[in-house]
């Protein structure tokens, strides 16, 4: 294999290894990207093996970028996700689904799970999330005599949903580089007419599976509260607390819902594009802080503020990354893992598994955006002329990703619960505890690898794909 590789493979190579090992020294991600992109495309072309007239290219992808109507959306979303931080929904349902589950084992796990679910079908941050649940939900759950590991594993797990779970700025970036790398791909194939990818289709596509997750998680708790029932007692409730709780339950939800009701509902009924979308979530947002006392001229500016740091970190490591795929594709890698992943024994379930394998491992050192931006253009082309259906791709490489976040060392909801968890409960507690989850992912990985109608008959049913 090594004697049929050419110099500019080697140096593709090389590039590759270089940016994961400069990550992992802690090197900020946008500028390695970009950064060792340009070392890399000057050593090509002192060697030979780099054409110049490549990087001409860039400008008008960073134009491209800037005006791409789908990506207008990422702001929108994590504004509204934001706000809705702020308005007290989550709290309140955390309050009232835990009073309303409470008196069952396990009741509280279920609360957590099903509360999760919800917040990420309407705020999509995973941050925010994992945090409240831990200030509201883990002293609860501790008082109440939960196993520290199931406590803290089921409020990250849950988190978590929001990465899956539409409107998820995952999918939105996942949906747009497939847009373009299918159309290409197919029209490598001969097919110059081939059937487009949305963001769209991403949303719709990923519900099932998403639905799939949660129902996965809930049955992880009922064995616990089945097998090891002393891992998750019942609450007891005062008479106070039972006092008028079925009104308290629906107030507390019919916020939230109504809010996916407008922005998912409006995509998948075909009334507004993902974009448009957004814009009525975070317009719903203000309105449901409004609503509820909470909604002040600080908020507002705050979650902005947030909203800019956080789009511009994301925007400068798309422009890192495209620099990267651009020099990287220079320099014949993109040939050379085409090449490679056909090749592969066992043909497409082959290729397929090595992609989801390496993307699998990275997400224990890397973050979710930066394995997208740097994997998803090298290796989705190739996987795109295997035959693969990008929908299914998507909706795979997203649940796949998913576990980043429950990963040790890197995982972020590991790292947010450590910063809100007391200290009676230990570093090791926390990564034990998100063990078994992660196998629940890496078992929901596998129902839709075996089931692809999974993510493929939502958006063929709505979308008519």
């Amino acid at each position: 294999m090594l004697s049929a590789l050419n110099l500019g493979d080697i140096l593709s190579i090389l590039l590759f290894a270089t940016i994961c090992f400069s990550i992992l020294l802690g090197y900020p991600i946008a500028f390695t990207l970009a950064g060792t992109s340009l070392i890399f495309a000057g050593l090509g072309i002192l060697l030979g093996v780099f054409d110049t007239r490549v990087l001409g290219a860039l400008p008008n992808r960073y134009f491209t970028s800037m005006i791409n109507e789908v990506l207008v959306a990422v702001p929108l979303f994590i504004f509204m996700g934001l706000v809705l931080e702020r308005s007290g929904i989550a709290e309140k349902l955390l309050t009232t689904m835990g009073e309303l589950f409470g008196p069952l084992r396990g009741g509280v796990g279920y609360a957590v799970v099903l509360v999760g679910a919800v917040l990420a079908a309407s705020t999509g941050v995973v941050g925010a999330t994992v945090v409240t649940m831990g200030l509201i939900s883990l002293p609860a759950m501790l008082r109440a005599s939960y196993s520290p590991r199931l406590a803290t594993g089921v409020i990250c797990a849950s988190s978590t949903l929001a990465q899956i779970i539409p409107p998820s700025t995952v999918l939105i970036f996942i949906g747009d580089i497939l847009t373009g790398v299918n159309q290409a791909a197919q029209m490598a194939r001969g097919n110059f007419a081939p059937d487009p990818i949305s963001v769209g289709d991403l949303f719709a596509g990923a519900m099932l599976p998403g639905l799939m997750l949660v129902s996965l998680y809930l049955l992880w708790v009922t064995y616990k509260a089945v097998f090891q029932p002393e891992s998750c007692p019942a609450i007891q409730l005062s008479p106070d607390e039972k006092a008028g709780l079925p009104g308290r339950v629906l107030f507390a939800l019919l916020p939230p819902l109504l809010l996916i009701i407008a922005v998912l509902g409006s995509i998948l009924a075909g009334i507004a594009t993902a974009t448009e979308a957004s814009s009525i979530g975070a317009l719903g947002a203000l309105v449901l802080a409004a609503l509820n006392g909470k909604l002040s001229w600080e908020v507002v500016r705050q979650a902005s503020h947030n909203t800019m740091v956080t789009a511009s970190l994301i925007f400068v490591i798309v422009f890192g990354a495209s620099l990267f795929s651009l020099v990287f594709r220079g320099l014949g890698g993109e040939h050379m893992v085409t090449e490679a992943l056909k090749a592969m024994p066992g043909g497409v379930f082959g290729a397929m598994f090595i992609v989801m394998f390496v993307m699998f491992i990275l997400g224990f050192f890397l973050d979710t955006f930066e394995i997208i931006l740097i994997m998803v253009p090298i290796c989705g082309p190739a996987l795109l002329q295997l035959g693969v259906d990008p929908v299914w791709l998507g909706v795979l490489i997203g649940v796949n990703l998913q576990t980043s976040f429950l990963t040790p060392p890197f995982g972020f909801t590991l790292f947010y619960m450590r910063g809100v968890a007391p200290q009676t409960i230990t570093t090791g507690d926390i990564w034990l505890g998100a063990l078994p989850w992660v196998g629940l992912q890496a078992t929901g990985l596998g129902i839709v690898w075996y089931f692809p109608v999974l993510a493929t008959w939502l958006p063929s049913i709505v979308f008519g794909n």
